[in-house]
């Protein structure tokens, strides 16, 4: 039977990358909500069947700047609370820890480039087992505090909180396992390019870096979706 899964997208060029697979192979209907569209984040946050919120170059705490945040924390939070399936990367999952009450604040680092995952002893017993030993992309500045009720997935020697779990229907990836790293990177190099340029990180070896680790991290991606979306529940 088809369901249905909403995508909030921040960025044109952060789209689902390599979970449009596995998603489709579940019989996942997707359907896109850009930040641009005038009904962004209006609907039912309870009538998807998934909700999955992509990431973005912004902080979870400007709303002043960028107001719509304000809206998009509250239809998160209303569907968390009613513990329906919702997967967050990067900002996606900054919002969903805000949302349940966690501080989200700058880190102090910019963690950009390719590098593998500590699993905990959960992580490493949950669909994430399949990234251990991966170089996955890391692309962020903030990081937050675990959400109660959360558990703690994941961690790099930079940065402790990389994945959180609340449950079985709720999951948060600092990361992005998501991204497809070969001809598609182009598009975050280019859309990225200040603040690369800002961080002194050279494009080309970042681009290198794609080309070499991304057979391996689209594989392992996609089996950890898949094994992801047979354990959530669809049912309200």
């Amino acid at each position: 039977m088809e369901k249905t899964a909403l995508v909030l997208r921040h960025v044109h060029f952060e789209d689902l990358g390599s979970f449009a697979k596995p998603l489709a192979e579940a019989s996942f209907k997707i359907r896109y909500a850009d930040v641009s569209d005038p009904d962004f984040c209006s609907g039912d946050p309870l009538e998807p069947d998934l909700l999955i919120i992509l990431g973005g170059p912004i902080g979870v705490y400007e709303d002043a700047a960028y107001p719509f945040i304000a809206t998009e924390r509250q239809f998160i939070k209303r569907r968390l609370k009613a513990d329906r399936p919702t997967l967050g990367i990067c900002l996606g999952a900054q919002l969903i820890a805000s949302a349940l009450g966690a501080k989200v604040f700058p880190s102090g680092v910019k963690e950009i480039g390719f590098s593998q995952i500590g699993l905990t002893a959960t992580g490493a017993a949950g669909p994430l087992r399949h990234l251990a030993g991966i170089p996955v992309l890391h692309w962020h500045g903030d990081t937050y505090t675990l959400p109660a009720g959360a558990v703690n997935l994941a961690s790099t020697s930079r940065i402790e909180q990389q994945a959180f779990a609340v449950g079985v229907n709720i999951l948060g990836l600092q990361f992005h396992p998501e991204a497809e790293t070969d001809l598609g990177f182009e598009r975050w190099l280019v859309g990225h390019a200040a603040e690369l340029a800002a961080t002194k990180i050279d494009p080309v070896s970042l681009r290198q870096s794609g080309l070499r680790n991304s057979a391996g991290l689209r594989s392992a991606s996609t089996m950890m979706m898949a094994d992801w979306l047979c354990g959530i529940g669809t049912a309200p």
